[in-house]
């Protein structure tokens, strides 16, 4: 049986670096790390996204502000608020919560995020910065992905790393971080053909398809560390993975859980981003 990855002990205990780090920070610098989030529309899973950010930056000690803006914000406005706090001093991160009412064009939203100011590493600038290696900031899930093997004193280098989705979230970053980890690195998508023959050759498989159970055992080699990056809710209401864990687990050597493994990590290397961001203001 596949040893346990446990996301919520390693989230707890890099946020209690990052808090530490915080107060060091703070105290020789002056400066609080401010963190701003934006939110369009009433969605109840953004919602408690934002307040479980919020709680976040108290444990750490940061300053945070929250925009809870009405379904019917024009683009302007939105546009404005984002001018606002990218000439605010006191805010050294902007989140804007994704998705947006689609009458808002979220990639113009993105574009005018300071790159300086873009914790969710999502802004072309930063985007370019990873594909060269020479990141500032990381997309906060693959981050925390990478901290979990890390944490788990899983080494990377010269491993068959599989990569099943494709996305700019997480699937795209992704490889890019494994690679920069001296992986060797495949990724995958609803094109691939044969798709069981490569996620069986992965020594570290990480998945991010977005279908419930979708990796099965008889799709992952003996030993292979997985990595469940998915969410999905079942019709019997509970909470899964893109993984089958239950057949998946007897023949990994490690495995994330789902709830409970990549999750907490995720807000924990925003709160990480944005203690980044503040310590490259003050250094200007």
């Amino acid at each position: 049986m596949a040893n346990i990855i446990d996301g919520k002990a390693i989230s707890a205990a890099v946020r209690g670096e990052i808090k530490e780090n915080t107060q060091k920070f703070i105290a020789e610098t002056g400066i609080t790390p401010g963190l701003a989030v934006i939110i369009v529309g009433t969605d109840p899973a953004s919602q408690v996204y934002v307040r479980n950010k919020r709680r976040a930056c108290e444990e750490v000690g940061f300053y945070s502000e929250a925009y809870e803006l009405p379904e019917a914000t024009t683009q302007a406005e939105l546009e404005a608020l984002v001018d606002k706090l990218n000439a605010d001093p006191a805010i050294h991160g902007i989140l804007c919560q994704l998705p947006l009412p689609k009458h808002l064009n979220e990639e113009s939203i993105l574009l005018r995020i300071d790159p300086r100011k873009d914790v969710d590493a999502f802004h072309p600038y930063n985007v370019g910065r990873i594909m060269i290696g020479n990141q500032k900031f990381l997309p906060c899930t693959p981050a925390g992905v990478m901290e979990l093997i890390r944490r788990s004193g899983i080494d990377c280098t010269g491993k068959e790393c599989v990569v099943v989705g494709r996305s700019n979230i997480v699937g795209k970053p992704m490889a890019m971080l494994l690679l920069q980890a001296n992986g060797t690195v495949t990724i995958c998508h609803s094109r691939t053909k044969d798709l069981s023959e490569v996620t069986r050759r992965a020594d570290i498989l990480v998945v991010a398809i977005g279908k419930a159970d979708f990796i099965t055992g008889d799709m992952v080699k003996e030993g292979a560390v997985v990595i469940d990056v998915g969410m999905n809710r079942r019709a019997d209401g509970k909470l899964t993975g893109d993984v089958d864990f239950a057949t998946v687990a007897p023949k990994a050597s490690y495995i994330t859980p789902v709830p409970g493994g990549v999750g907490p990590m995720t807000i924990t290397m925003l709160m990480q981003n944005t203690l980044t961001a503040a310590t490259e203001a003050a250094a200007k």
